[in-house]
């Protein structure tokens, strides 16, 4: 005998009214759970899924804050390093100068010239033949060893440009006196004012007013000041490393032998004492013992 399937029968009463039924096969209900749990879970699924998302976009925001805080924070480094490299240029500059400056004074001291600051034509950059560009620690740690480098070298400079210094404040130079009128005689022969005839003139006549002041050509020690024959009342300087300079005709000397001079100290005044024609200034500088030309000393 042939089973019948089975049958869901559902009866709905309303007040005033017959009560209805009608009946599903068994299935029916069954499907109607599988739907409602089917659609529980794909909403749980998609509530889930949107909370991830939810905070993924939280998370993409953060970094994103960060990577603008991180951008700002390599253009500042980026700044700070281009400012240090520019002074580490210009220190650089400043340490040639220094340097080109240091061997004019050491050639003038009588010693060899010095290379401290390394020329430009370094290892190439990165990616121009493989060298790496020196770092801004690298920079610095080379301006600082060059400073010391410097601190040395002047100590040595020291003393040797010192001899210099006195030796060239040993040269005279200048005109000895305030002023003056004519020059009336030069170095070499001349003729005799006195008499017929030449004669050697071994000075630089100057005429000036009587009692014009005449001054210490260059530092030294006086070595004479009184009556020197045909120079008359006359003062002799010895100004060292082989300089002495005379000043003759004077009518007034205002030194005492022994005295330190200064260049620039008055010596005395001009007068006509001596082998003279008139009021004027007998200049000589002796090198080594012999005359020169006073002119070179003088007006150069």
């Amino acid at each position: 005998m042939r089973r019948r399937p089975v049958r869901y029968t559902f009866w709905l009463a309303r007040t005033g009214a017959a009560p209805k039924s009608f009946s599903l096969p068994v299935w029916v209900p069954l499907a109607l759970l599988f739907g409602l749990l089917l659609w529980t879970g794909v909403n749980l699924y998609l509530w889930n899924r949107t909370a991830e998302l939810r905070n993924l976009q939280l998370r993409l925001a953060d970094l994103s804050q960060q990577a603008r805080q991180l951008t700002l924070q390599l253009e500042a480094e980026k700044t700070r390093n281009n400012r240090l490299s520019n002074q580490a240029q210009a220190t650089l500059k400043s340490l040639e100068t220094l340097e080109a400056e240091i061997n004019r004074l050491r050639e003038r001291a009588g010693l060899p010239k010095i290379r401290l600051v390394p020329t430009r034509s370094g290892p190439p950059a990165k990616g121009e033949g493989g060298g790496e560009p020196a770092s801004l620690e690298q920079v610095w740690a080379g301006i600082e060893r060059q400073i010391r480098e410097y601190g040395e070298k002047l100590g040595d400079l020291e003393p040797a440009l010192a001899e210099t210094l006195r030796r060239e404040a040993a040269i005279p130079s200048g005109v000895p006196m305030a002023f003056y009128d004519r020059i009336t005689s030069t170095f070499g022969y001349r003729a005799n004012p006195f008499g017929h005839g030449f004669e050697f003139h071994n000075g630089l006549d100057l005429a000036a007013p009587y009692g014009t002041p005449v001054y210490a050509a260059a530092p030294g020690a006086v070595v004479s000041a009184g009556w020197n024959g045909v120079f008359g009342l006359a003062v002799e300087i010895d100004h060292g490393y082989g300089y002495r300079t005379l000043y003759g005709h004077l009518s007034r000397i205002e030194v005492r032998v022994g005295d330190q001079l200064e260049k620039g100290d008055l010596v005395g005044r001009v007068g006509s004492t001596g082998r003279s024609s008139g009021p004027h200034l007998h200049y000589t500088v002796f090198r080594a013992g012999v005359a020169v030309d006073p002119g070179p000393y003088v007006f150069e």
